[in-house]
């Protein structure tokens, strides 16, 4: 049975090198078998249909864009489900009320707890006011009402920090991804 999937590539389409037409990225992904290829944006988000299983497409991915278009970029998937339902549990929802400036952050994995209550803008009694940043399992959100680039946390390493890959979408393309999963 096929299962709609998304895959959130990281990093691609953002400078000279890592450059990935979508529809080479549609083609590739056709190629490794899934069906119902549809992209979103020039940001490496594409959803897609398959019977392999969510834990292997990601690194298939990866490994595909590596050997056939020469480009190294990490790849977190989830399913259409997993979006939904991180989506519902958003913590901001309340106070985030401009989709572009609202991120969902995805990671790779839940990060090791030790590591989160280490990194300051995760502590509950940090200040870093307008910006608000809370995790929740392999999920980041984020409310920057400044802009991302003038956000108290826009320096953080968390890949680095949170020793887990993650990819960031705002929270209007977090939606389409959503709405083409169920389509």
């Amino acid at each position: 049975m096929a299962t709609t999937l998304i895959a959130l590539i990281r990093g691609i389409n953002v400078g000279p090198s890592k450059r990935v037409a979508m529809a080479d990225l549609r083609e590739l992904l056709t190629g490794l078998g899934y069906s119902d290829v549809r992209t979103h944006l020039q940001s490496g988000n594409a959803v897609f249909s398959t019977g392999a299983k969510p834990g292997t497409v990601g690194a298939e991915i990866e490994d595909a864009l590596a050997d056939r278009v020469g480009v190294r970029a990490s790849v977190v998937v989830r399913t259409g489900r997993q979006l939904t339902v991180a989506m519902a549990a958003d913590p901001l929802a309340e106070i985030a009320d401009n989709g572009s400036r609202h991120f969902l952050g995805f990671l790779s994995a839940a990060p090791d707890p030790a590591k989160a209550a280490a990194l300051p803008q995760l502590g509950e009694d940090v200040d870093t006011a307008p910006d608000v940043v809370r995790l929740l399992g392999d999920h980041l959100y984020l409310w920057c009402p400044n802009g991302i680039l003038k956000a108290t946390f826009s320096k953080v390493d968390w890949d680095r920090q949170l020793g887990v890959v993650v990819t960031m979408r705002n929270w209007n393309t977090a939606t389409k991804l959503a709405e083409l999963a169920r389509a």
